[in-house]
């Protein structure tokens, strides 16, 4: 029985040729696989792809123990937010779409084989998007871990169109196996784990029945900050900058000197709940000892309130420090 291999199947085999490291060749032959249709014709093919992806595994991860440390990306911005999920669910496209970056699109799988990195503007602050390859496949989990750690917040991406897929479980657990667990993970499950904030996007919004998919999404995940859109058309990007902003539990501060106007075009980014004593330390770690006592604008019972170093902070509040 004949093959009968598409086109998408020969330029995944072309970057197979040209890969240079294993975690290329890996990619490029997991694409192949899902890409090569299966019938009784490909199963000898299927089975030399599967062990050519086992040697090649084989080798990263030896590559990536004596590397794994050079797996890091600087953290730049407000915060840094890590979009994962699996093949075809549009995280690419999402990045270009709200940063200036130019990730790789297409509509084969495991078209990203790299981190990608971008700048998403919200309001008069950068946060910083980084595109991960798909989850599942196995040249990245070898150091996804560095990445995900890091990150501030975890943009799981759907697929709205994929009405079968549990595609949130798959990730979840994918996650978990690397020491990952969101934030309302079994306390006594969390030994050796790191919890970290997630967020879900359901992509694609513009598919027939994404409707639907994104209704049950939600009634399973009620707990998981939640958004839907569209990066193909646009739709509902400005909503999803502000719930990262918001998933992200940072806060904008602004300063002023006595007399002046204040400075409102670089606030001093907090955590949500910080105060007027750690505020002064962002600027210097030594201004706290320096500092009698602030002004606020803002969250003060009025404007221009003296407050104590430990007053709470909100998000828009202007500041004086008096030393």
């Amino acid at each position: 029985m004949p093959a009968n291999l598409p086109p998408q199947y020969f330029e995944a085999e072309k970057r197979y040729r040209q890969a240079k490291t294993p975690e290329e060749k890996i990619e490029a032959l997991e694409a192949m696989l899902a890409i090569m249709p299966k019938h009784k014709g490909t199963d000898k093919l299927h089975g030399e792809l599967r062990r050519k992806i086992a040697k090649f595994t084989e080798e990263a991860e030896r590559k990536a123990a004596i590397s794994r440390a050079s797996f890091y990306i600087k953290r730049e911005g407000a915060g840094q937010v890590a979009l994962l999920g699996l093949p075809n669910s549009g995280k690419s496209q999402l990045l270009a779409a709200i940063t200036d970056a130019v990730p790789e699109i297409a509509a084969y799988p495991f078209t990203t084989r790299t981190p990608n990195v971008g700048m998403m503007k919200f309001e008069n602050i950068q946060i910083q998007i980084v595109d991960t390859p798909p989850i599942t496949a196995r040249g990245s989990r070898i150091w996804l871990n560095n990445i995900l750690r890091n990150a501030d917040l975890l943009a799981i991406v759907v697929d709205l169109g994929d009405h079968t897929t549990p595609q949130i479980d798959i990730v979840l657990n994918e996650l978990e196996r690397i020491g990952i667990v969101p934030p309302d993970y079994p306390i006594q499950d969390t030994v050796g784990k790191r919890q970290k904030k997630m967020l879900l996007v359901g992509n694609k919004s513009d598919l027939a029945d994404a409707g639907l998919t994104w209704k049950q999404i939600k009634g399973k995940y009620p707990n998981f900050p939640a958004v839907s859109i569209s990066a193909a058309y646009g739709n509902n990007l400005e909503e999803f900058k502000k719930i990262v902003f918001n998933a992200l539990e940072i806060i904008r501060v602004y300063t002023k000197a006595p007399g002046k106007k204040p400075d409102l075009t670089e606030p001093i980014i907090l955590k949500k709940g910080s105060t007027v004593k750690e505020a002064a330390e962002a600027i210097h770690k030594d201004f706290r000892y320096k500092l009698k006592y602030a002004v606020v604008w803002g969250s003060g019972k009025f404007d221009g309130q003296r407050v104590s170093q430990e007053h709470v902070l909100q998000d828009g509040d202007i500041i004086e420090f008096h030393i």
